[in-house]
Parts: structure tokens; sequence; C-alpha cells
């Protein structure tokens, strides 16, 4: 081994060394845990749930910064540019793997500029329609749609909301104007009073809603009928066959993050999501709690991009 060579090694060496003492010690200060969307939706009720039991078990406050905007673009890029120290990370959905093919044009790059941490839970979707609307099953509401101007609202221009109905319609041969909110919880209340006519989203953000007739439930997108709601079909069983689909989160933080501490930070979120309270929870809320490594939502991300970036040209949904 010639001199420099030696050199080389001894960095590395020292590199690793490095990243093993702030794994050790960190977080030694504040933690900034940025949510993509508006208070209220999935990617916000997770991100409050994992803070507060890492406020505990570090000892250092763990501060969730809501940043919506562009489909949660805005934030990623916001993200991908911190210092990658591990004091920043964010919370990505399904939204993100979409927005890679769905934007001709991003500040950023998932698997370039972002690091997998890890995946904390999956929620199915489920569609729902108005209260009032005369439609009370998906075959009535493709119906109707043919013969009327339908309005769908989503929680932005790129998230799973506005992608799943533009994949319903091509499926259905239906037109729908799209009305994009800027995440879920803006989106609901025009939803109820009528404003919009349907909306797919996840069962914690969609079904407690349903609760005195505001508004209703007419197809799950579940490869089996869902416990919450065992009367509902799946749109599998309506003979949509490619539409099981969830609105995951997950946690990625800026690329470069030293090794030691993004598995650090999989490691003691996994402890909290798989706990019996926490697990418990989730569930009762319609999330399937996950957690893991980071290379298994490396590979999710992955294979999420692949398939929604099908599904985006087969649609020709854009955004600019």
């Amino acid at each position: 081994m010639t001199g420099k060579d030696w050199r080389i090694a001894g960095a590395l060496a020292c590199s690793l060394l490095a990243g093993a003492v702030t794994a050790a010690e960190y977080p030694a200060r504040p933690v900034r845990y940025v949510v993509a969307f508006s208070p209220g939706g999935i990617n916000d009720i997770l991100a409050r749930i994992v803070s507060q039991k890492l406020n505990e078990s570090w000892g250092q406050t763990v501060i969730v910064d809501n940043r919506p905007g562009a489909g949660g673009n805005l934030a990623a890029a916001l993200v991908a540019k911190a210092t990658p120290d591990g004091y920043t990370f964010m919370n990505i959905s399904t939204a993100h793997t979409i927005s890679q093919t769905l934007y001709a044009k991003l500040d950023y790059s998932l698997e370039r500029n972002l690091t997998p941490v890890v995946v904390l839970g999956n929620s199915p979707l489920i569609m729902v329609v108005h209260g009032g609307l005369a439609p009370r099953t998906v075959p009535e509401l493709v119906a109707w749609a043919k013969k009327n101007r339908l309005i769908y609202a989503s929680g932005g221009i790129g998230v799973i909301s506005h992608l799943s109905m533009e994949m319903f319609k091509v499926a259905t041969k239906i037109d729908a104007t799209h009305v994009p909110y800027k995440g879920v919880g803006p989106a609901v209340p025009d939803l109820i009073s009528g404003q919009a006519h349907v909306m797919v989203n996840a069962i914690p953000e969609l079904l407690p809603h349903t609760k005195g007739g505001r508004l209703r439930v007419i197809g799950s997108m579940t490869e089996k009928r869902h416990p919450f709601i065992p009367e509902v079909p799946t749109f599998i069983e309506l003979g949509y066959k490619e539409f099981v689909m969830g609105n995951w989160t997950g946690i990625v933080a800026p690329a470069g993050t030293p090794k030691p501490v993004i598995n650090k930070i999989a490691s003691d979120v996994t402890r909290v999501i798989r706990s019996p309270e926490i697990s418990k929870r989730l569930v009762e809320m319609g999330v399937d709690p996950l957690g893991g490594t980071p290379e298994e939502f490396g590979r999710r991300i992955k294979s999420e991009i692949a398939r929604f970036g099908k599904a985006v040209r087969a649609s020709g949904a854009k955004a600019e």
C-alpha cells in the first residue's frame, strides 16, 4: 500500500469513527421534523405521534414544522438542501414518488438528494362522495359522471388523492374537474358542503367525516374488505384489478447524512411504531404500522416511483 493509499484509508477510518461518535451522541440539540402538508392529514398525524415519543426517549425537542405546497415538493426541496447532520428530516408519502414523473421539473430528486430512513405506516384509500349526491355505488357514480359535471377534490397537485382519481377517470372513461387544495384538511369542508362531489384519500383522513351521513363511502382500494367498513365493496370486486392503493408515510433525510445516524433514527422510530401502545393507536386509526430498515424503505420508494410513473404516463396527468 502506497503512502497515498494509507492516507485515504486513514481518512476513511476517521470518517467512520466520527460517524459512530456522532450516532452515539445524537441528538445533542433540538431536531426539526418537516411535514410537507397541512396539519390534520396522515403525514402530520404520524409526525406528531412519533415526535412526542422521540422527545421522551431522546431528551431533546423534536419540532414539527409544517411546510405545505406544490404537492409536498416545496418541503422536499427545502430538506434536500439542509445540512446533512441528522438534525433535519421529513415525512414523505406516496405523493413524492408520484411527483418524480408528474412534474416535468423539480428542484430535487427523491433518489439522489434524499436518503431513506424508515417507513412509518400505510393507510388504504377509500372513495367518498358528498352525502347528498344521488349515486350510492361506484357504478352509479360512473353513470352519473357521464351525464353530469363531476368535481373531485384532492389534497394538492401530485398527491395520491389526485393521481388515483386521474387513474379512475382513465379506467372508467369519464371526465371530471379537479380542484386541488393545500392538504386534505382544507378540502374536506368543501366536500361536505357539496362544492365538490367526490374524493379519494386515506381512511384516517376521510372516515371520521362519514358519521351522520355528511360523506358516504362507496369503495375501498384494499385487497379485501376493510374491517372498519365491511359493507363497502373493494374496487377489485367491482372489476378494477389495479386499484389497490395506500397512502404510506416514511421519513427521509438529506443525502449525505451519516449512516450511523440514519440507522439510529430508523431503529428508534421503529421501536416507537411497533410499541404496543402506538401500534394499537395506529390500527384503530386505520393505519397499518410498519417500521423497518432504511434499505427496506429504499426498495419501497424505488418500486413506487416505477409503479406510479407508469400510471402518470398512462393517464396523461401533468403538473407544472
